[in-house]
Parts: C-alpha cells; sequence; structure tokens
C-alpha cells in the first residue's frame, strides 16, 4: 500500500500510526511525504520506507512571500507535479493508495492512482473540508453576508477550481487523463474517509455524503521521557505546556514571553516547546524548561494544562490524557478545533491568534479550574485509541473483497 501526504507533523504523523497498524497486520506499506529530516527519521523509526515527494514542509511553510491568492496557484502547480513525478514509481505493485494531505497533492495522487487502475481512498484529518448542510467550508474569502451553508459549499467549489483547477488538469492532460471538472469532489470522492474521534469530532450525517469515520490515527508511543525532563517534572508542581508544532512560524514573534509570563503569574511553571521556530526560554530561572520533540502521550498526563495551536492531533492527544487545554488557533481548521475544546468544557478557547497578557490570562484561569480537569479527564474515558486499527482493517478487508470478486 502506498500511504500518500503533503503538510505539517500533523499531516505526516497519522500515517505513522496507520504504517505500523498495517504491517502488523502483515501489509507491505511505503509513506510519500515531504522530504523534511525529521519526517523521514520518524518514518525510520517505525522501520516504514518513505519517499520523498516535493520541497520540503518547513521550507514551503517559511516561505515568502506567505501563501496568498496571487501565488497559491503557482504553488499549487508544483505540488502537483511533484505527485506525477514521485507518484507512478511509488506506487508500483500497490493494491490501494490513500491519499490525504494539502488539496493539491491529494489531488495528485489520486490522479496517479486513477491512472494507474489502482483504488485509492481520500482520508480527512478534520470534517471542515466535508460538505455538510450542518457547518461551513474552511474559512475562505466568501462575500459578506452570506451565511446559508449550501450557498458556501457552492463558492468553495468555486474558489478551490479556480486556485487547483488549472494546474490538475494540465498535468493530468500530461499522462492522458481527462479533465476534473470540480477538484474538490474529485479528491473527496464517494465515500471520504474521517480520520477524528467521534467524541471530539462527532460527524452528523448528510444525504450526499457516505463518510466513514474510523476515529484518530494514534501509534502508541513507548519512548522515555529525557532524564532532564523527569527531573524537571519531579521537582515541582505540574507545568503547563506551551507549544505551537510548525504553527509556531506563524505564531507572534512575543507569543513565547507573552505565555511564560502569564503561567509564571498564576503561579505555574513553564515547560515550553521548541516547535518549528525554535521558541527559546526569556531568561536562565529555574521554573521554565524547553523540549524538543517529546513523548507527548507520556508528557501531556503530567502536566497542568497545555497551551497549543489547535492542531487535530495535540488536541487528541491532550483530550486522551486529560489534561486541559488552551488553544490559540493560528489558521486553517484550528478554530474549529478551539471551538471544540471549549464546547466540551474541556479548556478554553483563544479569541485570535496573537495573545495578550490578558486575554492568556483569562483563557487559562479557565483551563485551569478544577471544574474543568474534571470535565477534561471525564472526556479523556471516551476518546478512543483504536482509529488505526480499524482503518488498517477495513483497508485490508477492501483489498480482499475486491480481491475475490476479481477472481470469481
Amino acid at each position: 500500500m502506498l500511504l500518500s501526504t503533503y503538510g505539517s507533523r500533523g499531516d505526516v504523523e497519522p500515517l505513522v500510526g496507520l504504517a505500523v497498524q498495517l504491517r502488523a497486520l502483515g501489509a507491505e506499506v511505503r509513506v510519500c511525504a515531504p522530504p523534511d529530516e525529521d519526517f523521514a527519521q520518524r518514518l525510520a523509526d517505525v522501520g516504514v520506507p518513505m519517499v520523498p515527494v516535493g520541497q520540503s514542509a518547513r521550507a514551503l511553510t517559511t516561505a515568502s512571500p506567505p501563501p496568498s491568492s496571487a501565488n497559491l496557484p503557482r504553488r499549487a502547480a508544483e505540488l502537483i507535479a511533484s505527485q506525477f513525478a514521485a507518484g507512478p514509481a511509488a506506487a508500483e505493485g500497490c493494491d490501494v493508495l490513500v491519499a490525504t494531505g494539502a488539496m493539491p497533492a491529494a489531488a495528485g495522487a489520486r490522479s496517479v492512482a486513477e491512472k494507474l487502475g489502482i483504488r485509492s481512498v481520500s482520508v480527512t484529518f478534520q470534517q471542515l473540508t466535508l460538505p455538510s448542510p450542518h457547518h461551513p467550508p474552511l474559512a475562505r474569502p466568501f462575500p459578506p453576508g452570506v451565511t446559508d451553508n449550501r450557498v458556501l459549499w457552492d463558492l468553495d467549489v468555486q474558489n478551490i477550481n479556480a486556485l487547483f483547477g488549472e494546474a490538475l488538469n494540465v498535468n493530468r492532460a500530461s499522462i492522458g487523463l481527462p479533465p476534473v471538472g470540480n477538484v474538490r469532489d474529485y479528491v473527496i470522492g464517494d465515500q471520504p474517509w474521517l480520520a477524528t474521534d467521534p467524541t471530539l469530532d462527532p460527524w452528523q450525517e448528510t444525504p450526499d455524503l457516505d463518510v466513514v469515520q474510523t476515529g484518530a490515527w494514534i501509534l502508541p508511543d513507548e519512548r522515555p521521557l529525557p532524564d532532564d525532563l523527569e527531573a524537571f517534572l519531579e521537582a515541582g508542581e505540574p507545568p503547563v505546556y506551551v507549544g505551537f508544532g510548525s504553527m509556531s512560524m506563524r505564531a507572534s514573534k512575543d507569543v513565547a514571553q507573552v505565555a511564560i509570563e502569564v503561567v509564571r503569574a498564576q503561579g505555574r511553571r513553564v515547560l515550553a516547546s521548541r516547535g518549528w521556530a525554535d521558541l527559546a526560554l526569556i531568561d536562565d530561572q529555574d521554573d521554565c524548561f524547553v523540549v524538543g520533540e517529546v513523548n507527548q502521550q507520556a508528557l501531556f498526563g503530567r502536566v497542568a494544562a497545555v497551551v497549543h495551536h489547535g492542531g487535530a492531533g495535540t488536541t487528541t492527544t491532550a483530550a486522551r490524557a486529560g489534561a486541559p487545554q488552551v488553544v490559540v488557533p493560528q489558521l486553517a481548521d484550528q478554530p474549529y478545533w478551539a471551538g471544540r475544546v471549549a464546547g466540551l468544557g474541556i479548556g478554553a478557547a483563544h479569541d485570535g491568534p496573537a495573545p495578550t497578557t490578558e486575554s492568556l490570562s483569562a483563557a487559562l484561569r479557565t483551563a485551569l479550574a478544577p471544574e474543568t480537569r474534571a470535565r477534561a479527564r471525564t472526556v479523556a474515558d471516551a476518546v478512543r485509541a483504536d482509529g488505526a486499527t480499524v482503518a488498517a482493517k477495513l483497508l485490508l478487508d477492501t483489498i480482499s473483497r475486491e480481491g475475490a470478486s476479481m477472481s470469481a
């Protein structure tokens, strides 16, 4: 099987979990992902071959100028072309291609599968890309005053076609495939998979789409915490974790200083994650500690709260650990996850991407309240851990059924 993605750590890590479960069930697996060193190392650590595709995701995130409607078509064309270049060789001998990540890359991956005549499955790690009368699309520049979800989804199709349609169809024509009229619906397909936890992200059925919700794809992390981190945790009360992952590149320049000052003002110690921006401590006081790549599954159960950007993976990991959360969303689906955290009563949603001392203090007080921790622990018991296993079995069952049908 080929698992294909393009994006940040949050787009790659779920495929690591799925790949490990597929291998445990006897399947051969390889992963197409951006050529970032940390992605390659992560897959090497679990023994899964990686095929690099496109340019570094970190480089694309930090590129100047930032993504805009003016340069997105060009960047999309590059992503699609990279899939057409690497995909056919990577998918050789595969029965199924799983496509996820940035929409242009997923469109390219599904086109490769179409050309090779193999089945492809479209997967999303949040439901806001799936058309539904129950919610609007991901935030885009829609006309003011338009609130009807059906109208918004129609506008969503037009926007996506304008951004990605030409690039996709030029590449499809180069390998003899017909043009696609609706890029979004082509990528989603007739039966998309939603790899999120039903408690955190409940899907409401819609007659127009047959969605398979598998649960989140999580690989159990058995790595011990570093000795110096253990020593810090043991030296005092549980700290507040502050980390923005790949979004630390977009977070406000002084976010680390604001967060550390706010946490200290409430009498708490601070555990800061470097992330892609290499966030650093603001002084050498011993109530703060900085970490790099670490086992969050083990760590989040030992902190007072988690302050983060609202990625699906971090939100789910904190929820599973029963850790109260403060979500400071930066873009894309992150405001949605912030709303889910607040709605479930397991933390607070910060209003906007740039916290001030006052705004973050208020959010942190909510997260540190005893009733929030109690609610977080209750919700933790409902969050499933078997999504990758469910998905792996579904994929193998599909291959088995189609193989039997072809030989009958």
